[in-house]
């Protein structure tokens, strides 16, 4: 498992670089998911653009205007944030950077580089209103098409995605977080991806519609772009082992070693005896006794990994600790293998993705391919739920975890909306 950079560009190219830490692997991978589906959303309003299924329109922008207050507010404290964190691994070393969560959420750094930083960006910004100063502001019309405002929607789905999969992600261990809120709130971790896809959904509905963009083309056009922006997000959860796994697998066991092998008869009991403290404090509201199936994997050239794996060194430092291990952090293994989801839903995310990019020329009416995207999302995520490690909800019938809640939710809306707009499209065709 690779945390962050550092651990990866360690173990691939032999390069130890300390500032690496910095960035998490999985966050790295989140951003290449936005600049993936950023790109796949441009080309496709580009397409339907020039089909003359969506227009442009004129908006009424001031220019020649100088640097206002609050653009050079907003340009120094930007500056001083990213001056003051950066500055502060310079001037303190390397020892902050052993914990790099730990650093960015703290209140250390160093305040001249901020202020340093703050003033040159500041300064940049009032530079550049300056050389377009004219002696008197005027007003001018501009004309934008829907692929001009691909960095608008990806702002929104940034912010209210990471918003809405905070706070989904908090409804769904609302217990624990009465216990522990700040670990919840302050805390990079802990996302749920379907909070983030129906708030940011319902924030880019409503940038839609203020713009005049007809939601169904651009929903169409979204649905490619959010299936594979989802694969390249879980090779994230993978790769850095954040705890999106399934549950145990008895079939295989961890050996001295630290090696998946073929588990023989009584070991997953061994196991769960010689690591009763980790279960116990790890399945305490089951009583210490995890959920497991038995799986051997289906052909003989797979490795077993693919079926079975105990994420050494993952980013949750969840596990026991794995021998001769000597680093500071991110030395703990899972004591016994799990199903690798990540890696399953990796697949079959870009499997998924072909399908809606083959059929995006071919499905009428416009938004019937949205309709496919949320049936097929949904029912890969009911599946793989039933593998999963998650929070079931006990209230409801057959306890549930709130992911195959939404994804049946999504599955339902994806038919119904399909239904309605195909009675839609053949009334329109009967009164022409």
């Amino acid at each position: 498992m690779y945390p962050n950079l550092y651990y990866a560009f360690r173990d691939l190219f032999g390069i130890e670089a300390g500032f690496l830490r910095i960035v998490n692997t999985f966050g790295f991978f989140v951003a290449l998911a936005f600049l993936l589906a950023a790109s796949l959303l441009s080309r496709e309003l580009r397409r339907k653009s020039r089909l003359g299924l969506l227009q442009p329109t004129d908006e009424q922008v001031l220019v020649g205007q100088p640097a206002s207050i609050g653009e050079l507010l907003i340009n120094f404290i930007g500056g001083f944030v990213i001056g003051f964190k950066i500055g502060g691994m310079i001037t303190l070393g390397s020892d902050v950077l052993q914990d790099p969560q730990a650093y960015l959420f703290s209140g250390m750094g160093s305040p001249l580089i901020g202020i340093l930083l703050g003033g040159v960006l500041a300064g940049w910004k009032w530079w550049e209103k300056r050389k377009q100063q004219l002696p008197k502001p005027e007003k001018r019309t501009i004309r934008l098409w829907p692929h001009d405002r691909v960095g608008e929607f990806t702002i929104l789905a940034l912010i209210f995605g990471l918003l809405g999969a905070k706070l989904f992600d908090i409804f769904e261990n609302w217990g624990d977080f009465l216990k522990h809120p700040a670990d919840y709130i302050f805390s990079p971790a802990g996302l749920t991806f379907y909070g983030g896809l129906i708030l940011a959904t319902i924030a880019i509905v409503w940038y839609a519609r203020k713009h005049r963009i007809p939601v169904r083309h651009l929903a169409d056009a979204m649905a490619p772009a959010l299936m594979i922006a989802y694969a390249v997000g879980r090779i994230g959860c993978q790769v850095a082992g954040d705890g999106d796994w399934g549950i145990y697998n008895s079939a295989y066991t961890v050996n001295a070693q630290n090696q998946v092998v073929d588990a023989a008869p009584g070991d997953y009991e061994r196991s769960l005896q010689t690591h009763a403290a980790y279960m116990h404090s790890r399945w305490r509201e089951s009583g210490g006794v995890p959920e497991h199936k038995a799986f051997k994997k289906p052909a003989g050239f797979l490795p077993n990994w693919f079926v079975a794996y105990n994420y050494p060194h993952n980013v949750n430092e969840d596990g026991v600790p794995i021998a001769g291990c000597t680093d500071n952090k991110y030395c703990n293994a899972l004591p016994v293998p799990v199903y690798p989801t990540p890696l399953y839903e990796i697949l079959a995310g870009t499997a998924l993705f072909f399908l809606l990019w083959g059929l995006r020329t071919r499905l009428k009416p416009a938004g019937a391919l949205f309709c496919l995207y949320l049936i097929v999302n949904g029912v890969e995520r009911f599946l793989v739920e039933t593998i999963r490690v998650n929070t079931r909800i006990d209230f409801l019938p057959g306890h549930p975890t709130q992911a195959e809640v939404i994804a049946i939710g999504l599955v339902l809306t994806g038919v119904g909306l399909w239904i309605w707009l195909a009675r839609k499209n053949r009334a329109n065709t009967a009164t022409v």
